[in-house]
């Protein structure tokens, strides 16, 4: 299901942080301070790796 920015604006942070995915391994995590950050998960010769993408609003959807 692909994220909207209702979606996101509404977003409310927990104890722990949390993912928020999109697709093809786009993801908004979620942490407890109430910062929403974009992420990539990728694989490289079979290994996960993950870009920081940039904060949320300033990276828009």
């Amino acid at each position: 299901m692909a994220l909207t920015d209702v979606a996101i604006k509404n977003a409310k942070s927990h104890e722990k942080p949390y993912k928020m995915g999109d697709a093809g391994g786009l993801f908004l995590l979620v942490q407890p301070s109430g910062g929403k950050l974009w992420r990539l998960k990728y694989r490289v010769d079979g290994r996960e790796k993950k870009l920081a993408i940039g904060p949320y609003p300033e990276i828009s959807l």
